[in-house]
């Protein structure tokens, strides 16, 4: 399977690909792929298609007509070879997307290259039609002449590249195994900083798994002079999109560059090497159902900021900043009540990257990362400090991600009941496919690493005494979220509702400032609902609504507590 891209024009942002199928069948169904791995939902690539035509050999047209929304069916005959040519437009820029400009040609294959099904397993070659000044970051193979070759499409869809004349690049060698680092964009790399937290998570990490899937890894950094925040795993790569470019070596984003690429890089082992049953191997035809995503991304998540944590490039605080947005966003989530992690993970196919209707749903990274918290936890407590959750994905990497066996829910309990010594059926039962409440379990055990939680009020006014949140979009002060029977909900503000003026007086980020000035009685919004105005009292009740949940260390900690929780930490309590 041939692969060439070309381009002639970058303002206009169409890439040109053509695509060549060697003894093809007389009828042929050509897909493109309908979602892509590492985004739980479908992506519609197809329609960013132009001009999908079908030659022979000699360059003769050949019948083509669409199928669905995503296949094509094309009249072959009896030809030695179907050559395939379209436009893809490349506009968007994120970390799974593909774009084109004048500085720099990025793809992710498994946007924008079509394949047959029946032929996946066969060897791909992409030759790219680009700038001689560019190079080009990759973890594919290179064959030289802006050649390179996939074992299969899986391989090929899984393997973004950039190629660019301003690419910067520095690499370091840990355990045998090559970690390039790519950046592309306005940056200024701290190159001594990066490789050395390179070098502690990513060792970390090395020491937890044994080795690394593959010998040579790629970084691949897209930075940006607007905020972004947004990564994207592959086996041998990660495309990781931040920004703004001045504030990435700062203290307010630097502990995020270091949090998305250490989750980043786990995921190396954790879904492209371990992977639920459900998805072995991927289908990229339809919706890839699974009920695991709070082992694939929840466990991905905790694990990301523990390595950070126990590598010591941050300071322990960052780690319980974490943990404690992790605790309010679940607390704050009145979903949980209604859909367990199980089912939401099910459901990301549905609304699993917005937030979906109220209190619906939870999700697979947050409600995910605190369910791995816990049975690291309970495995420590139960085995007397002998394993932990280190064991279970070791365990997941030896029995079935080196043996290309996918898991399943049976499979993954097996293993910590295994390293715990104790039944996790009431784990499953009540927080994986329940929807008990997680803050006893939490508390109990963050008890045993001397771990306290407490319940405060939350910062903003609004929130604490009205449970009331908003948010400022374009200048206007938006209704976000309403706690249930809560003052903002019985004054029957809804969703989205612009809110204008508090008693008169005129708001924009100073809402929270007439609303505490206000404090004890009550307060008249003038709102702008759909394009008409509303006058809508709202009573105080006395009671505190949001809160906001914080981890903190116990003053009175005994010396076993503290002893669990430096093997948990690999830092001082």
């Amino acid at each position: 399977m041939l692969y060439e891209i070309s381009y002639d024009k970058p303002n206009v942002q169409y890439i040109h690909i053509r695509y060549t199928i060697p003894a093809p069948d007389p009828e042929c169904l050509v897909h493109l792929p309908a979602w892509r791995p590492g985004r739980y939902e479908l992506g519609n690539f197809a329609k960013n298609v132009k001009g999908f035509k079908a030659f022979d050999p000699d360059g003769n047209a050949l019948r083509a007509e669409k199928q669905s929304k995503d296949i094509w069916k094309v009249e072959a005959g009896e030809i030695s070879a179907l050559v395939l040519e379209y436009d893809y437009y490349a506009g968007v820029l994120n970390a799974g997307s593909t774009w084109l400009d004048a500085e720099m040609l990025y793809m992710n294959p498994v946007n924008c290259l079509m394949y047959l099904p029946e032929r996946i397993s066969e060897k791909c070659t992409l030759k790219l039609h680009i700038p001689e000044n560019y190079r080009v970051a990759t973890g594919m193979k290179a064959l030289g002449d802006l050649r390179f070759e996939a074992a299969d499409f899986h391989e090929l869809a899984d393997s973004p590249f950039i190629a660019s004349a301003s690419l910067q690049h520095r690499d370091l060698t840990l355990e045998g195994v090559r970690f390039n680092i790519w950046f592309q964009g306005e940056v200024k790399p701290e190159w001594e900083r990066i490789l050395h937290d390179t070098e502690r998570y990513a060792r970390e990490q090395l020491l937890v798994m044994g080795d690394f899937p593959v010998p040579e890894y790629h970084f691949l950094y897209h930075i940006g002079i607007t905020p972004m925040y947004h990564g994207v795993e592959h086996l041998t790569s990660t495309v990781i999109c931040l920004g703004p470019s001045f504030e990435i070596f700062k203290d307010r984003l630097y502990p995020e560059f270091a949090g998305i690429s250490s989750h980043e890089l786990f995921h190396a082992w954790n879904i492209k090497t371990i992977r639920p049953a459900d998805m072995m191997p991927y289908d990229y035809t339809r919706e890839n159902y699974s009920e695991l995503g709070y082992v694939a991304e929840g466990v991905t998540t905790y694990y990301g900021d523990v390595f950070v944590l126990r590598s010591g490039i941050l300071g322990q605080m960052e780690f319980f900043r974490n943990l404690n947005t992790w605790l309010t966003r679940y607390m704050h989530n009145y979903g949980r009540f209604n859909y367990s992690v199980a089912e939401s993970s099910w459901d990301t196919w549905l609304d699993g990257y917005e937030p979906g209707v109220p209190h619906r749903k939870v999700s697979i990274y947050n409600e995910g990362a605190l369910l791995a918290f816990m049975a690291d936890l309970i495995i420590r407590k139960h085995s007397t400090q002998l394993y932990s959750m280190d064991d279970v994905v070791r365990a997941l990497y030896e029995e079935f991600g080196k043996t290309g066996k996918g898991y399943t829910r049976h499979d993954y309990k097996e293993l910590l009941e295994r390293f715990a010594g104790v039944s996790f059926d009431g784990y499953f039962l009540r927080f994986i496919e329940g929807t008990d409440d997680y803050m006893p379990g939490l508390e109990e055990y963050l008890a045993f690493i001397g771990l306290q939680v407490h319940e405060l009020p939350a910062d903003k006014y609004s929130e604490r005494v009205f449970g009331l949140k908003t948010r400022t979009e374009a200048g206007k002060v938006l209704v976000a979220a309403i706690q249930p029977d809560s003052p903002a909900e019985k004054a029957g503000l809804m969703l989205h509702d612009e809110i204008r003026t508090v008693n008169d007086m005129r708001v924009t980020d100073n809402l929270n400032d007439w609303l505490e000035f206000a404090a004890g009685s009550s307060v008249e919004l003038t709102v702008n609902r759909n394009g008409r105005t509303r006058r809508i009292g709202m009573l105080p009740d006395g009671k505190a609504w949001f809160g906001k949940w914080e981890a903190l260390k116990d003053p009175f900690a005994t010396p076993a507590q503290k002893e669990a929780y430096r093997r948990w930490s690999k830092q001082e309590f």
